[in-house]
């Protein structure tokens, strides 16, 4: 007997499905729209100043070419001209000994006004007092400040200290209360339910705690400062490399100083991030274990 043949499935060809882009700008959003306007906006502004801002008569080949010169001279071919060697490192010294003085004072301020500014110490009427004030002094630049109490002592290294000491504090107790927040309050509420006391419970229980987290900020405001110090060397009349650096640009217009003067500070700022990230990691692996 012959049976006959099964009737074979056969599978309907499937058209492949080619995914639709949509570059849709979903303009219909206001906030998207806002966005957009704001870049056109800063975009028009942007070419239609430019060409005010080259004086006129101005030859803009011989110019990049002077510029790629000086860039050229300040890398390549760095000396001091017009100084000594001995003269610029004593500047370097100075200038960071500025930054250390002003994050140490400010560090050891801000930690205590910190304890008045974290929500897990302090009453809500303190907090926002602190806060608010900490935030005016913020919004207004440390080299305003420095030149504020330029006015009020004078040209030199004190207004230095003082303007950058005041805007460090600002900054600390920012990121000093926003680590100390950061501790379980649950934690807090136990150990004052036990009757711990309230500087014994910093001493032991919040600074042990945050204390990885308060160096690695300490340490960005240190570079923050010293930033900071060479920028106002010149501005407040407070010496260091930043005053040698002005001298060198402003006044002599000589570049090879210029060029040693930035490698000086390159030499210190880029051993002084690494020391900063093997402290912090040190601190934080023992902090975590």
């Amino acid at each position: 007997m012959i049976s006959k043949p099964e009737k074979r499935l056969e599978m309907m060809p499937v058209a492949p499905v080619i995914p639709k882009l949509n570059f849709s700008f979903r303009l219909k959003d206001k906030r998207r729209r806002t966005i957009y306007g704001v870049i056109v906006l800063l975009f028009l502004t942007t070419a239609l100043t430019i060409p005010t801002i080259i004086p006129k008569g101005v030859n803009l080949t011989a110019a990049t070419k002077g510029l790629l010169e000086n860039f050229r001279i300040m890398l390549f071919h760095p000396a001091p001209s017009n100084t000594t060697m001995g003269s610029l490192l004593g500047a370097l010294v100075q200038s960071i000994s500025l930054a250390f003085l002003t994050t140490l004072i400010g560090a050891v301020i801000a930690f205590f006004i910190a304890l008045m500014a974290s929500r897990n110490l302090a009453p809500r009427w303190l907090i926002d007092s602190v806060q608010s004030v900490m935030a005016l002094i913020r919004a207004i630049p440390t080299i305003l400040w420095v030149l504020i109490y330029s006015v009020a002592l004078g040209l030199g290294a004190n207004a230095a200290v003082i303007g950058l000491t005041f805007h460090s504090v600002a900054y600390l107790v920012k990121v000093y209360a926003d680590s100390i927040d950061e501790i379980s309050k649950d934690s807090l509420a136990s150990l004052r339910a036990m009757g711990v006391g309230f500087w014994p419970l910093v001493s032991q229980v919040i600074l042990p705690s945050v204390m990885p987290s308060f160096l690695s900020w300490t340490f960005i405001r240190f570079e923050i400062n010293f930033a900071n110090a060479v920028a106002v060397g010149a501005a407040a009349g407070a010496g260091g490399i930043g005053y040698q650096l002005f001298m060198a640009s402003g006044f002599y217009f000589d570049f090879h100083e210029v060029g040693m003067i930035v490698y000086l500070i390159l030499a210190f700022t880029i051993p002084l991030e690494i020391v900063s990230y093997k402290l912090r990691t040190k601190y934080i692996k023992r902090a975590t274990k």
